[in-house]
């Protein structure tokens, strides 16, 4: 059990918690098989991404760019194609959408639906602007990671890549969990009024809806979770950054329920989301931190 302690100590715990997910879900994968549309692909997809990230771990030292590779370019694309894997996992293993349950938690919360007592300040320069603050999720934190490594922080980068994948793979979890639409969808028959921007939505929504498909994506809100997590991170460590996306960041988290994306609960999990992510990436990344210098003396 020590050597195994130390095995893991030795590694970036990005790198694990990659590893430890992909495993999850391809062992969720082995286990419903025959209830999947695609299983092969998915096996086939967890089992690249693995040994991809095994051999990026021995081969980041190489060179400038594969350490930027192995550094931002890998995490992101893992974040991207698991996301899609999940179209053709969640719905086949757990196919009783919440979305009831959370439509009437709003309800009790607020007295109404929350899409239509937003319809009242509907106008197309507003969801204009959040349309397009919707958009700019994935790149939020990636721009954070990239000016971390431009500023040579590699340490906070370490520790906030890590935070970052840990709320990711968590969200994704909560996804297999609690499988859930949105009231985009569950609500569009009694919603009133279209969401037309004036220059920018339709096309974003398009772009959106084919990039992403039809996913139980909405329970918790990871665009919530993500993005006040790298708020927490930017103000410890990049500080003007923190300012620079608070406006954005705020923006984004309303337009999750504007746009039709989340319900209120799933906004108010999404904050969970990123306590919990603090309170237990913290916890262990301070663990290794104590192991890595143990092995130094």
């Amino acid at each position: 059990m020590t050597d195994r302690l130390r095995a893991i100590s030795r590694q970036r715990p990005g790198d694990i918690i990659t590893i430890a997910f992909l495993v999850f879900l391809l062992g969720l994968t082995i286990a419903f098989y025959p209830a999947l549309p695609r299983p092969k692909y998915l096996i086939s997809l967890y089992s690249v991404l693995i040994l991809a990230q095994v051999i990026l771990i021995r081969l980041s030292n190489k060179g400038k760019f594969l350490e930027f590779f192995y550094d931002l370019i890998f995490p992101t694309i893992c974040i991207l194609a698991i996301f899609d894997s999940l179209e053709w996992l969640v719905h086949y293993i757990n196919p009783q959408d919440i979305d009831p349950l959370l439509i009437r938690l709003d309800y009790m919360i607020l007295g109404g639906h929350p899409s239509l007592i937003l319809e009242k300040i509907i106008n197309p320069y507003l969801t204009d602007i959040l349309q397009l603050a919707y958009s700019l999720y994935y790149f939020v934190p990636v721009g954070y990671g990239a000016i971390l490594l431009m500023s040579g922080q590699k340490e906070d980068f370490n520790r906030s890549l890590f935070l970052i994948l840990l709320c990711f793979y968590l969200s994704y979890l909560g996804y297999i969990l609690f499988p859930a639409l949105g009231p985009r969808f569950y609500l569009s028959e009694i919603q009133t009024s279209g969401l037309h921007g004036f220059i920018l939505t339709e096309p974003l929504q398009n772009l959106l809806n084919r990039l992403e498909g039809i996913k139980r994506d909405a329970f918790p809100s990871g665009h919530t979770g993500i993005t006040v997590l790298v708020l927490y991170l930017s103000f410890r460590y990049k500080r003007w950054f923190f300012w620079l996306a608070l406006p954005v960041v705020s923006a984004l988290i309303f337009a999750t329920v504007y746009c039709r994306y989340h319900y209120v609960v799933d906004v108010i999990a999404g904050f969970g989301l990123t306590i919990i992510t603090i309170s237990l990436g913290e916890w262990y990344y301070g663990w290794w931190e104590r192991e890595k210098a143990r092995r130094q003396f």
